[in-house]
């Protein structure tokens, strides 16, 4: 189960990189200390414009854990888009990292050996689910349709001309699984209720800001960098 804590895995190397960038400028200085010592230096600092620069113009492999980078892009676009709550920034950018690993597009309880699922297949699985096995399918559909109709949207509006779901159909189908599962106990007890209920009131301004993301930051949107499930 995807959590909102992106922030709370940040390593060693992340804290000298952020020291290390924001060396360079004197207004803008900060100590590991202050770093690791004060929550609110912390976030504020990790919303520093040099910190997405830096890791956008430096080529080859960054020295920086996978929940820093998406973390601070994920950050930078939610913010463009005035979504401000850091809480749910943390949430999409664990989301991002979940689904950037090769089998994080997998349902729950599933594995590798039963191969790809598709969303339909998700929807249906939801008939016989138990209450448990239903909040995480439902959690799983919302973040999975997030992350096609905000990351591959240009994928998915090329697949929806031959007949495939269109992004109306993704922001649909999230926003109805995130508004489900804000209200269940197991939401309110991993502290992630306000989180969905947010998700499913922007999901729109979410959708276009991960939209932005893909289409200036990562480059991912291309018809070979993903098999989507639809």
């Amino acid at each position: 189960m995807i959590q909102a804590n992106c922030r709370a895995r940040f390593t060693a190397a992340d804290f000298q990189f952020i020291v290390r960038t924001l060396a360079r400028s004197p207004n803008d200085q900060v100590s590991l200390v202050d770093l690791l010592g004060d929550e609110e230096t912390r976030d504020a600092v990790l919303d520093q414009p040099r910190l997405v620069e830096a890791i956008l113009s430096q080529g080859g492999q960054l020295a920086i854990s996978s929940a820093f980078y998406f973390y601070v892009l994920a950050r930078h676009v939610l913010q463009r888009a005035e979504i401000s709550d850091r809480k749910l920034c943390d949430y999409v950018a664990s989301l991002l990292e979940t689904f950037s690993r090769a089998n994080g597009l997998h349902a729950p309880h599933t594995s590798d050996e039963q191969g790809q699922q598709y969303l339909s297949d998700m929807l249906i699985a939801l008939s016989h689910a138990s209450a448990a096995e239903t909040f995480l399918l439902r959690a799983h559909v919302g973040n999975y349709s997030l992350f096609v109709s905000g990351i591959f949207h240009e994928n998915a509006q090329r697949r929806s001309r031959r007949g495939a779901p269109d992004l109306e159909f993704y922001e649909k189908i999230g926003r109805t699984n995130y508004q489900l599962v804000a209200s269940h106990s197991t939401a309110r007890r991993c502290e992630l209720n306000d989180v969905f209920e947010e998700l499913a009131d922007r999901f729109h301004e979410v959708r276009l800001a991960l939209n932005h993301l893909s289409d200036e930051l990562l480059h991912l949107d291309d018809e070979g960098s993903a098999s989507l499930l639809l």
